[in-house]
């Protein structure tokens, strides 16, 4: 069984991730910026006397991310995996969108994620072993207004991925990337709730197109099993799409020049809705 460490294990992927790893055996260090959010998962872990300790880190911080880790490492002993889960986002147009906001999903998104890839690197390094998972979306490869900034972060930690895959098989630790689609999150239900005004109709048409998705949800336990399975299959495999609409979301877009991907995300109010419906099969309201 592995020792895991799991960010942003408070809710939604991250508290669905911790408890698919503890009821398959694993020992699981669940990590968020205040645990007193975390009450169900103590509940649950209580009750089904799973091995998962509940911690705080606040990965936006060098000083927390440092003390967290070197506090595990030190008592409990080397990590065997990371899963960097832990993420936030901001919508609105690339002209509207505050900077203040941009460095904060940069902050989180990114270099979070950075920084707990670094604490456990060394570690992993000396032994020869480990596994880094690092949760992106199908934002990290396809970039649609008003996610600029969201996917901005998500493209940056999937380049920073891919590089580190390099570095790191040459100490025999995997590194890999999971793309969930749209999951039934709190994230995803702001996404999909009324936008704040904008001259661009790109917020509103978000809005429309994750409460679409979100009428047929698909729950963060998929994305937790994807993570599990990543975990103990030891695969050498770079990225996961997860979800019913994430591998026919990048296919499609991977199957458009970027001056018709672009077209689309221009395109009049009526038009970009039948591309919706060819695409989901469901007309938007």
């Amino acid at each position: 069984m592995a020792s895991v460490l799991v960010t942003g294990a408070s809710r939604g992927i991250g508290f669905a991730t911790t408890l698919a790893l503890g009821r398959a055996g694993h020992t699981v260090y669940a990590t968020m910026r205040d645990p007193r959010r975390s009450q169900d998962l103590e509940e649950i872990v209580e009750t089904e006397h799973l091995a998962i300790r509940i911690s705080a880190m606040d990965i936006d911080s060098d000083a927390s991310v440092k003390k967290s880790i070197g506090s595990i490492l030190k008592t409990h002993g080397p990590l065997d995996v990371l899963v960097n889960n832990a993420g936030i986002e901001r919508t609105g147009s690339v002209e509207e969108l505050d900077i203040a906001e941009v460095r904060a999903v940069m902050e989180t998104n990114y270099f979070g994620a950075l920084r707990c890839i670094q604490a456990v690197m060394p570690g992993m390094r000396a032994r020869r072993s480990g596994c880094i998972i690092n949760v992106t979306s199908v934002s990290g490869r396809v970039s649609s207004p008003p996610l600029g900034a969201y996917s901005a972060s998500k493209f940056a930690l999937e380049a920073l991925s891919e590089s580190l895959a390099q570095e790191a098989k040459m100490f025999n630790i995997r590194v890999a990337i999971v793309q969930p689609g749209i999951i039934d999150t709190a994230m995803a239900r702001r996404i999909g709730s009324e936008p704040a005004p904008s001259v661009y109709p790109h917020s509103r048409r978000m809005a429309a197109l994750f409460a679409l998705s979100l009428e047929q949800p698909t729950q963060p336990s998929v994305v937790a099993e994807k993570i599990l399975e990543i975990i103990e299959n030891g695969e050498w495999r770079l990225r996961y799409p997860v979800g019913p609409e994430a591998e026919g979301y990048l296919q499609r877009r991977a199957s458009m020049t970027d001056e018709q991907w672009i077209e689309r995300g221009a395109a009049d109010d009526e038009t970009w809705s039948r591309s919706i419906l060819r695409a989901f099969g469901r007309k938007l309201t």
